[in-house]
């Protein structure tokens, strides 16, 4: 009776496990569903946010902050799962923000053609330049793409024809933009418009990684020689992930436009590809939601560490702390070797760690039990043993015991003989 008891327990425990399991699986859902009601709401984070979640302000932040967690997820997919390091994916999300903001003022076309036009300009460019640079493997591709992203930021700076605006950048005229995207009191459909981008390039990520492609880039990540001797050709898989993740860059530009009202030359430097590269490492390369962390934490970090360093408390320190951390730089380095130095593999392997360390701790909790009883417990949880377990063994497994060691025996005597 007490046998079918503890079975009973145990299935139902094990059907309850399942069922939170299932129930796990849909938190991206609520997640997003929770980032997408934000705007309404009107509750106060003091230390992360300025004000209230709704405000203005706040839904700037948070904008910026899903931009550049969407970016990291489409440069992961170039550095974590096809092994390429590219320093010049600036290149392309510069690309789509000043073509579109060309095509607006230049041409006079709404903002929904030049965006297109923006989007088909930066993949384009991405299929030229990837064409180019991926003749080339390793470090060589890595300096080829950095040479590429430094001659386009001496162009923009160069201003030609008065169409970049050169170092100050060019602001869109906000009669060019739909009016449900400009001033203050929309800012929430700008949030909206990002947390669909992030959704998009989340998207898109997990569905090419898990097609056959998506195999492929996973083969060529751990081993493109052995890739070309099943008979692929790796060279036009990696030419696709660069186009991929060139125009998910592309589109963030565009959206970057809209959150910032015009291009700005930074996005053009090799710092711009620096900082996804930091954030890519900081979540955890080649994981699903790793880059997005990451890039969410750096991108608030660089806007808030900039008002701990310019606080009061920093400015009565002595000089040999305050020079310091009066820099955000600073600050925002020693944050990411932190987590580095904690978490070799990100912020995404900290649930593993977690669960690691519950396992240990049950296990050192449980003790190494007694050898008999221990058995004899596993099988009346697994509903086929028939002992009651503490120690107890039952007369069939006695039987079956006693039996083998005199075979034993008779095995011996017959050598011995």
């Amino acid at each position: 009776m007490s046998t079918v008891t503890g079975t009973g327990a145990a299935l139902a425990a094990g059907a309850e496990r399942s069922a939170a399991r299932r129930l796990l699986r849909w938190w991206p859902v609520g997640l997003f569903v929770l980032l997408f009601v934000l705007p309404y709401g009107a509750i106060e984070v003091p230390g992360l946010l300025d004000g209230p979640v709704g405000s203005p302000g706040s839904l700037q932040l948070l904008a910026l902050c899903l931009l550049f967690g969407a970016l990291a997820t489409g440069y992961d997919l170039l550095l974590g799962r096809t092994g390429l390091l590219s320093f010049g994916h600036a290149l392309y999300f510069a690309a789509g923000s000043y073509a579109t903001n060309t095509m607006m003022q230049e041409a006079g076309l709404s903002f929904g053609l030049s965006a297109v036009l923006g989007l088909v300009f930066g993949i384009a460019l991405a299929v030229l330049l990837g064409s180019v640079a991926l003749r080339v493997t390793g470090i060589a591709f890595s300096m080829v793409t950095l040479a590429f992203a430094q001659a386009a930021s001496i162009l923009v700076a160069r201003d030609p024809g008065g169409f970049t605006g050169g170092e100050e950048g060019r602001a869109v005229a906000a009669d060019l933009l739909p009016s449900a995207l400009v001033g203050i009191e929309n800012t929430a459909n700008l949030y909206w418009i990002t947390l669909a981008f992030l959704a998009l390039t989340l998207a898109v990520v997990h569905w090419t990684t898990h097609s056959p492609t998506g195999r492929v880039w996973e083969g060529i990540r751990e081993n493109e020689r052995r890739v070309e001797v099943l008979g692929l050709r790796p060279y036009g898989f990696k030419l696709l992930a660069f186009t991929v993740a060139s125009a998910l860059a592309a589109l963030g530009g565009i959206v970057h436009l809209l959150l910032t009202g015009g291009s700005t030359p930074h996005t053009t430097s090799s710092e711009f590809t620096l900082s996804l590269l930091v954030m890519v490492v900081l979540g955890g390369s080649g994981t699903r939601w790793g880059p997005m962390l990451g890039g969410v934490l750096y991108t608030w970090a660089d806007q808030r560490l900039g008002d701990v360093a310019g606080s009061a408390a920093v400015a009565d320190l002595p000089a040999v702390l305050r020079v310091p951390l009066s820099q955000p730089l600073f600050l925002l380095g020693v944050l990411f070797v932190v987590i580095v130095g904690v978490l070799p593999g990100g912020l995404a392997a900290l649930p593993g760690r977690v669960r690691a360390a519950r396992a240990a701790r049950r296990g050192a909790d449980a003790g190494p039990g007694d050898g008999d009883g221990g058995r004899g417990e596993e099988s009346d949880a697994d509903g086929s043993g028939s002992g009651t377990g503490g120690g107890r063994t039952a007369p069939a497994v006695r039987h079956s015991r006693a039996s083998a060691a005199s075979a034993d025996a008779d095995v011996k005597e017959r050598q011995s003989s």
